[in-house]
Order: structure tokens, then sequence, then C-alpha cells
């Protein structure tokens, strides 16, 4: 039975670490998570994703705030384990720990690399207009996600995806073609592939600063970075002078205007068709103002959106 340190976080790594924990043929001697975060106005402490199926569990869980020269690392090294596995974890480990690794160090990321490094990847692809993303198990490295491809596989960005369900469809892939790739690690017939350093794309941490809509993009763009930033951090704009989240949009594919960006196209009591760039327009299905909740734009338009009229420039940057 190999024994293995998990590393991750987010809901992501929860189906990997489960199956694991689920196979026959590993032994998790460790959890390694972020630490417990203040959330919400009350900033109450709230666990991982993976420290909650940890403690369910019952592994041992490790919650450095940085794991470099941490007693926790020097843990994870007396643990002697034959393979350390990390998926979102989020931090970058020192080379004296991945060479803790008996049999190899290995990542399960997001994207199909080298597209893609860093900590954004499936934000990105979506944002991006990419048709597909997928995952990459790959051996670990000092430098950011540089390793050697171990295996990949491609899934498709559906029309309606957004991060959530996207995470969701790769953590699944992302189990299955690690449980795939083990075996082939331990036994020898793996064929790692170098990356091609000319065609790296980095997705770094999304900035509050890139978290506004463009109206100016097309459509499709627009509504690519709706669901990109859904449900977390969640995009925004002006909207009567009102910062505005937006939470879905639907590009109306069988219609044009002259309008410039931002201005409405068409106003009924159900609908608010808005002009973007090249001509394009978008639907806006759910929002939220600032203090208010989430509702449809049905609510809306009958509530603070009746003065809105047809040609009026509602979009603005501030």
């Amino acid at each position: 039975m190999q024994k293995i340190v998990f590393m991750g976080t987010p809901s992501f790594a929860v189906p990997i670490l489960k199956d694991l924990v689920k196979s026959n043929d590993y032994d998790v001697l460790a959890v390694v998570t972020q630490p417990d975060r203040p959330f919400g106005r009350k900033r109450v402490l709230k666990a991982s994703p993976v420290k909650l199926f940890a403690e369910e569990a019952n592994i041992d869980i490790l919650q450095p705030e940085k794991i470099s020269g941490s007693k926790e690392m020097q843990k994870i090294i007396d643990l002697s384990p034959d393979f350390i596995i990390t998926a979102a974890f989020g931090q970058f480990l020192p080379t004296k720990l991945l060479n803790a690794a008996k049999v190899a160090a290995v990542n399960v990321h997001g994207s199909l690399l080298p597209k893609y490094r860093g900590g954004a990847p499936v934000q990105y692809s979506i944002m991006n207009g990419d048709d597909r993303t997928g995952i990459s198990i790959m051996y670990m490295v000092k430098k950011m996600d540089a390793g050697d491809i171990l295996a990949q596989e491609s899934i498709k960005i559906e029309e309606n995806d957004d991060t959530a369900s996207m995470f969701d469809k790769l953590s699944i892939l992302g189990s299955k073609l690690l449980l795939e790739t083990l075996p082939k690690i331990v036994d020898g017939s793996v064929k790692p592939i170098a990356q091609d350093e000319s065609k790296v794309v980095f997705s770094p941490n999304i900035k509050r600063s890139e978290e506004q809509l463009d109206f100016n993009k097309t459509a499709f763009l627009v509504d690519r970075k709706v669901r990109a930033l859904r449900p977390d951090p969640s995009a925004f704009t002006f909207l009567k002078g009102k910062r505005t989240k937006i939470w879905q949009t639907k590009v109306v594919n069988d219609e044009k205007t002259d309008l410039a960006p931002g201005q409405v196209v068409i106003k009924t009591k159900k609908s608010l068709k808005i002009a973007c760039g090249n001509g394009t327009v978008i639907s806006i299905i759910e929002l939220q103002p600032a203090g208010k909740p989430k509702q449809n734009i049905n609510a809306y338009l009958n509530g603070a959106g009746q003065s809105i009229k047809e040609k009026e420039q509602v979009i603005t940057n501030e």
C-alpha cells in the first residue's frame, strides 16, 4: 500500500482526496490544508472543504500558515510518504519537501499545461473564451506548475458552465486521471513530457480591479467573464451609476445594434438587453444592486429599474 500525504484546500480537491481514501491501494497518512480563515461580516473562522472532509475521515490534519521551514513540514518529512500529492493547495513547496516523497511529488492541475499556469486556470479558460480545458497530472518542481506532464485529458466548456460547474467536472476528471497515473509512476511505465516553455500562459489570481465588466468587449466575452467570476468573486458594473453585481447574462445571438456599448437596446417588463462591442447584444438575467439581495431582471425592472429607457446609456465606468 502506497503511503500518501495529500495537500489541498478548496472543494476542487475534495473528490480527489475522497477517492484516494476509498482506494485499497493507498494510505493517506495526513492532509495539509490552509489555516481556517475569517469569513462573512462577523469574521467567523471557517475551515477549508478539505479540512472538513479530513475531519470526517479521521485523518491527521496539518495547517501551516507557511509550509517552508515549519514544524508541519518536518512532520511530513518524518512520515516518509511514497507520494506527496497536491490539488489546489495554495502555497509553493520547497525542494526539501518535494524530495521527501520516496516515489514522487505529483500535482493535479486544472488546465492543459503549459497553458494557464498559476492560481486561476479555470477562471481564465472560461474568461478567454476557450472551447475546452482539462486536467494535467504533473511532477512538482519548485517553479510554479512547470514540472513534466505525466497525463492530460481535456473536457468541453459548455454554454452554461461557470467556474463552479467546471471545478466540479474537473475534480472528478482529476481524480480519475490521478488514479490511472499513480500505478504507472510506480511501475515505471509513465512517460513524462517536458512542457514547451514557448507556449506558457499564466493565470494569476484574479485582482479586484479585474472584476469589472467591459461592455466594449463582445457580448460573448462579457458573458464569459460573468461566468468565469461566478460564484466568486463575482463580476460587477455600474448600472445607472450604482455598483451592481451581474450574476447571469445571455448572449442574444440573433440581434445586432448600432448603439454604443452600455446603451439599452430593448427594455420590456421582463427583459433588459444592453449593447456590447462590435454591435453585439447581451441580456441581463440576474443581478444584485449594492446592499440588496440577488434578483431576477423582472423584479429589478419592476422596482429600481422602472426609470430605465431604451437607448439610455445605463452602463458607465463608475
